[in-house]
Parts: structure tokens; C-alpha cells; sequence
């Protein structure tokens, strides 16, 4: 229903940023965070993705990744603290990997080496234009910052050259093809490499970097090195190849009669060889555990597991704990046989959902005690109160629990894991954005649901609760798509975009009939704003296209909420606006808050996610004849460093709260739109913030004892900012 706006001037509250010439005050605020072991207070944070470990003999664990937010790709984790990285993996065409091996001199790691679209020019250093170089580079062990060089600098004046003197470039291929090295292990004296897309294993001097040898093997994988020089190597890692054990002798030769008789459904991403010669094997099937197996005779016999059978899905379904494994993809010993195990919540793969989907790195004793956990559970993540328990907090795919008795940093706990991609694959999460998304939680009707909007606004995801039968999961229970492209993986979809899905049977699974396409002429995708408020109604504010309303129409048999395109209202951009980027709506005062552009406060197309330059809150809104309360000018000065320009906002209790890209929040009385104050990150968190890159990176939530928790999204170093206030 299409809804023209009959706009009246309430009172002559014009509140602008010339107007005000006292600065507003620094609020006493305490910053904390939830979702990472450190906050970076101390300069540490846990990084974001591990998809390979390695460990020294005294207990020191080496990682990899493809992508750390803050460089973090290449770490050094030891007792359960952060030692530090090795930094030369992110920017300036550098990025990190898959494999990762150490001997008693160095860290070898695979690596790739861009050129920046071709911005990056200098022969040696980057590939030319078109090209990419995957390969390894040799650090120190003692020293990793630095380079282990093994060949002169192509330019010495250069200080991106230097580590370009420790990097052996195992294959140079076109831009965007995969040919990851798949597996290092590494002796005193020589380097094996598993490059998978070549169907070859390939052997190097450790010293000199000097190629020796080479085999063949089919898509090798991780490589685990035994105490007689023999090699256990993982096969077929491929395109959905159910991957296998091989063994062979350190110059290549198959051991034939060495066998691993794996489960048919096991799905094997790692393997490692403890002091007692056993083989250690990272299951990331259904079993989620590591499989131990020992010599038997001629053969290999299995001998034992670490942790539970079903992992984090096993009894109540996603929540976390010791030997409850989630995304296995890495395990290693040292020397007194500890067990190390990483996991991303996912597995190995190379699409970076890895990165949002929660890393951890864990210690066990051999007798399969926990020693030590580290974890860096958030990536583009916001979080947002649970309202049917105190102190519950969701972010994209996790709940959290918070004991605000605690010092800051230490209020949190990890609770729950809400994607099951055993029980529920079709979970859009694994099938639209590269990472879960950012989170309203509201309570309609006696029971609770996620809304999960994308980092670019362009649909939204809707989840129900079961917890009798699915623990802490949340159960795919509605979608409302944008446009084509973001949901082009979405199984069953019809083509174009613009559809409405409900779980009209409840099983979870996108059902062919379960689509409705947008009858309508005008296409529904676009727009950056999203709002969920407290009746169930979704507000969709479309830049120069109006504000649209899906309407809550209760809830079906199967316990979804209602929403279809006959209970989608359409309100014109409402005056003095010429473009809407957000609307959020209070039910209780009938109160529209939206921010935008104006004539005389253009859009900058350099800032497209941001939420605008005016706020206007229109009171009685539903009448037909709303009324302008006040027009603010929100702070505006893009050629500041950091830029200042309003990134998102909310609006909770008494305060519309709006957030800068620095995390830098301003707070205003939402009766008289006056500024209360300013607050951004503490000395808790090291006074540093990463960009605010989503359209709703801050939430707010009022305690029973007037104290505001605050959350931004954090996503330079794996952690959700949470800002603690009271006001006076």
C-alpha cells in the first residue's frame, strides 16, 4: 500500500553542528568487548581464522591463514598466550595460506604475493599484471618478523624486497586460480610441499632452498613427518574427493601395506605423528574429532579419539566446550605428547567464511585434558541482547552469556554456536554472504527470533529457536532476498532476486515451493536500511525510493513469522529528504527516526554505507499526518582522519546513539535531539577501534539498573566492542 506523507512542523527544534559551540562532553564510559581472549589493551588479539598449525618440541604453535583483518595471518601462540606475528601476509599484495611446518632453525609457510591489480610493479618482488605467485616464505624460528633469506634482494633499497630474498615461488598462475599449497612438513634438512593443484609433492633442500626432488601424488594435502623419515601425506583434497591416507618413504616410494582404514564418512583435513609414533587424524565429517591410530602388527589399528563423537552438534546441539570441535583444521603435538587442535568453524576451505565463522586453538595433555583455549569468535559481527534472558547476547552466529560482576574483557562467555551444517546445510549463512551477518533479536508472540541483515544491506535472514529439539541452533525460518546476485547460491531459488522464502514445512531446508516472487512492478532490491522493531515489522528505508514496511502477520503453524507482499506498505521519502538510508520505528510513541540527505546536505557517493548527514524524528507517524519534532545535523567532515561521518545508529531507552567508521559515538536525548556527550574506545582496548564497515555496527540495550551497554562492531582484531555507561 503506497502511503504519501502529510508532513507538519511540530516545533522549531532545529538542532545543527554550527549551532552548538561548545564541544560535547567525554562521557565516563568503560570500554570491554566479547568474542576474543584479548582486546588489544596489550597490543594481543587472537586472530580471526586458523586453517593450519605447526609445533615446536617446547610447545610453541605456529598458525596460518589466508586472512587476519589485522596481518595477524602468520601467529605465535604459546600457554595459552599470544607471542606475536609475523606480519609481511596482508597488504602489498601479500596474503597467507593453508600449510605451515617448522624445524629447529625456521618457520616455513605457504604464502601468495599479488600486485594490487597491477599497482604493485618490480621484477622479483611482485608478479606482473595478471599473475600471482603462490610459494613459501622462510622466517627465523626465534624471530619470525624478519626474513630467513636464502637469495639476495632484488632491490635492497626497498624494504618490501627484503622478504621477497626469503620466498621460493612454487607456482605463478593467473590472477584468481587456485593453486594453494596444500601441506608442509619439514626435517633439519628437508622441506616437503604438497603442491595439490599439480598433483606433485615437492622436496627441497631446508637450508638452501634448493629443489631435490619431486613425486607424484594425487591432490596431496597435509603432510605429517614420522620418526624414520617417512611421510604420512592426505590425498584427493579436491573437488569433494572423500580424502585418504597414503605413506611413503622419504624419497617417494608408496607403502603400500601401510593402510588407514578411516570411517566411510570421514572427512579428513589434517594428520599429524605424536612422539609414540601414532597417527593423529583431524576428522572434519560428522564425527568432528580426532581419530588415533597405532601400529598393530603389519598395520594400523584405531586406538583412541580426542573429544566428543559430534563435536560441538553433539548432545545439546552448539554448545561449546572442551573436545566439543567445531570446523576442525589443524592438530599437532610436541614433544611430551600435548595435543593441538584448531578449528574455524568450518574446516580448511579457501572461501573466507572461515573468517567469520569463529577461531580456536586448544591445548589437551595426552590423557585428553584441556590445558588452554584461545579464541577469536567474531569477524564483521555486531551483537544484540537477548530479550527473553538477561544477560544473553547474540551476534551473527553465536550467543554469548555476561557476568557484568567481572573485570572488563572477562564479562563474557561463549554459549552457543548457532549454525548446524550437519542438521541444517541449507543454512543461507553457508550460502550468501561470506560471513553470518549483523544481528536483531526481538520476541514476538512468547518466542524469540534472529534477524540477520548482510554487510551490504541487501537482504535479510530470519531464524526461529527449538531448544528442546536443536540446543542452541538457530533454525532457518525466513529470508526476504534483494537482489540476484547475493542469493544466486541459495538452493531451490527462483532467478531475478526479489523473492520472500518461509520454512512453510519446518524442516529447515529451502523447499522449492516454498518461494514467493515479488508480484509487483517495482523491484524490492536496494537500500541500505534495515530495521526490525519490538511489533515485528521490518522497515526498509531505499534511498530515494521511500520507506517500505513489511508488516508482521503473526505466526504460521510451524512457528515463522508471517511476511508476505500484501502486508508491505510504502511511504514516499519523506520531506526534507532526498535520499533515506535508515528508519527506525518505536511502536510505543509511534516515533519514526530517520537519518538521510537533504538538498542542502548532499550524499558523498564516497561514503555509500553511511547512514546520512540529518536525522528527523516524525512523531505520530502512523496518522497519515506525521510531525516533525527536530532536524539535526549529524557530525559531517569527511576530509577529517579518520573520516567523520555517521556510520550507523540506534535508538534504546532515552539516547539515539550514532557511531562514526573510527567507532567514535555520539550520544543524543531522543526527546530534544540535544548531545549528551562523546565515548570511543578505552585503554581496555588499546584506544584503537577498526572500521566501522556495516550499515548497523552499534546496538544498545538499557539494564534493569540504568546502565547502557553499548556494542560496535570491532572488526580490525575479532571482537565486538561493548561500551559500558550509566549516566548521571
Amino acid at each position: 500500500m503506497r502511503r504519501p506523507l502529510a508532513l507538519a512542523v511540530l516545533c522549531a527544534c532545529i538542532c545543527t553542528s554550527s549551532v552548538q559551540t561548545v564541544a560535547a562532553p567525554q562521557l565516563n564510559v568503560t570500554s570491554s568487548w566479547i568474542g576474543n581472549t584479548y582486546g588489544y589493551g596489550d597490543g594481543a588479539w587472537t586472530q580471526i581464522n586458523i586453517t593450519a598449525i605447526a609445533v615446536t618440541p617446547e610447545g610453541k604453535v605456529l598458525t596460518n591463514a589466508p586472512w587476519d583483518e589485522s596481518g595477524a595471518e602468520i601467529s605465535a601462540y604459546q600457554d595459552g598466550k599470544v607471542l606475536g606475528f609475523a606480519g609481511g601476509t596482508h597488504g602489498w599484495g601479500g596474503s597467507g595460506g593453508n600449510a605451515i611446518a617448522v624445524n629447529k632453525r625456521y618457520l616455513y609457510a605457504a604464502v601468495g604475493v599479488g600486485n594490487e591489480k597491477g599497482h604493485l610493479v618490480g621484477i622479483g618482488i611482485w608478479p606482473p599484471k595478471g599473475h600471482q605467485w603462490i610459494g613459501i616464505t622462510r622466517r627465523p624460528l626465534d624471530d619470525p618478523k624478519h626474513a630467513a633469506a636464502f637469495q639476495s634482494s632484488p632491490d635492497p633499497l626497498n624494504p618490501h624486497a627484503q622478504l621477497a630474498g626469503a620466498f621460493l615461488k612454487i607456482n605463478d598462475v593467473t590472477t584468481g586460480a587456485h593453486a594453494d599449497i596444500g601441506g608442509l612438513a619439514a626435517s633439519d634438512s628437508k622441506l616437503y610441499a604438497s603442491n595439490t593443484a599439480m598433483n606433485r609433492i615437492e622436496v627441497v633442500d631446508a637450508n638452501t632452498m634448493q629443489r631435490q626432488s619431486q613425486w607424484d601424488v594425487r591432490e596431496p594435502g597435509r603432510i605429517a613427518l614420522a620418526g624414520d623419515g617417512s611421510l604420512w601425506v592426505l590425498t584427493g583434497t579436491l573437488n569433494d574427493h572423500a580424502p585418504r591416507v597414503a605413506h611413503y618413504s622419504a624419497q617417494g616410494k608408496l607403502l603400500a601395506e601401510d593402510v588407514l582404514a578411516l570411517p566411510t564418512d570421514a572427512v579428513p583435513v589434517d594428520i599429524a605423528v605424536d612422539p609414540a609414533q601414532r597417527i593423529l587424524i583431524a576428522d572434519n565429517g560428522p564425527r568432528q574429532q580426532i581419530l588415533i591410530y597405532a601400529r598393530n602388527g603389519s598395520g594400523y589399528m584405531q586406538s583412541g579419539t580426542l573429544g566428543e563423537r559430534g563435536g560441538i552438534f553433539s548432545g545439546v546441539a552448539g554448545r561449546p566446550g572442551p573436545g566439543r570441535f567445531n570446523g576442525l583444521t589443524g592438530v599437532a603435538t610436541d614433544a611430551r605428547g600435548n595435543i593441538y587442535v584448531s578449528t574455524n568453524g568450518i574446516g580448511p576451505r579457501h572461501e573466507s567464511i572461515g573468517a567469520g565463522l569463529g577461531a580456536t586453538l586448544e591445548s589437551y595433555t595426552p590423557a585428553g585434558k584441556r590445558n588452554w583455549i584461545v579464541e577469536g569468535l567474531l569477524f564483521v559481527d555486531g551483537a544484540w541482547m537477548d530479550p527473553s534472558r538477561p544477560n544473553s547476547v547474540y551476534t551473527g552466529n553465536k550467543r554469548f552469556e555476561l557476568d557484568l560482576s567481572k573485570p572488563a574483557g572477562q564479562e563474557w562467555k561463549y554459549a552457543g554456536f548457532l549454525s548446524n551444517r550437519f542438521r541444517y546445510p541449507d543454512d543461507p549463512v553457508f550460502h550468501t554472504d561470506q560471513w553470518p551477518g549483523l544481528p536483531t533479536a526481538r520476541a514476538l508472540e512468547g518466542h524469540t527470533f534472529l534477524y540477520l541483515t548482510d554487510m551490504y544491506a541487501d537482504h535479510l535472514k530470519i531464524y526461529r529457536f527449538d531448544a528442546q529439539h536443536d540446543g542452541e541452533t538457530a533454525i532457518p525460518s525466513g529470508f526476504i532476498a534483494g537482489r540476484e546476485r547475493p542469493v544466486l547460491h541459495v538452493p531451490n531459488a527462483p532467478p531475478g532476486g526479489d523473492w520472500i522464502w518461509r520454512d512453510t514445512n519446518g524442516n529447515g531446508t529451502f523447499d522449492a515451493g516454498e518461494f514467493t516472487r515479488n508480484p509487483g512492478r517495482e523491484k524490492l532490491g536496494g537500500g541500505w536500511g534495515w530495521w526490525i522493531d519490538t511489533r515485528g515489522d521490518i522497515w526498509r528505508a531505499r534511498d530515494d525510493k521511500g520507506i517500505w514496511c513489511f508488516r508482521f502477520g503473526g505466526l504460521d503453524a510451524k512457528g515463522n513469522p508471517i511476511y508476505s507482499y500484501d502486508k508491505l506498505d510504502k511511504y514516499d521519502v519523506p520531506a526534507p529528504f532526498t535520499e533515506v538510508h535508515r528508519a527506525i520505528y518505536e511502536p510505543d510513541s509511534d516515533s519514526l527516526y530517520v537519518t538521510g540527505y537533504t538538498a542542502d546536505a548532499p550524499h558523498d557517493p564516497g561514503f555509500w554505507k553511511e547512514a546520512g548527514r540529518v536525522l528527523v524524528r516524525y512523531d505520530h507517524w502512523s496518522s497519515g499526518h506525521p510531525e516533525q519534532r527536530y532536524v539535526l545535523r549529524l557530525p559531517w567532515d569527511p576530509k577529517a582522519k579518520p573520516p567523520v561521518t555517521p556510520a550507523g545508529l540506534t535508538v534504546e531507552g532515552q539516547y539515539v546513539f550514532v557511531v562514526e567508521p573510527a567507532g567514535n559515538v555520539h550520544v543524543y536525548d531522543k526527546t530534544s535531539a540535544k548531545e549528551i556527550g562523546t565515548f570511543g574506545p578505552g585503554p581496555e582496548v588499546g584506544r584503537a577501534s577498526g572500521w566501522v564497515d556495516v550499515p548497523f555496527g552499534i546496538s544498545a540495550h538499557r539494564q534493569p539498573n540504568g546502565e547502557y551497554l553499548v556494542f560496535v562492531e570491532e572488526d580490525a582484531r575479532g571482537k565486538v566492542l561493548m561500551y559500558r555507561w550509566k549516566p548521571a
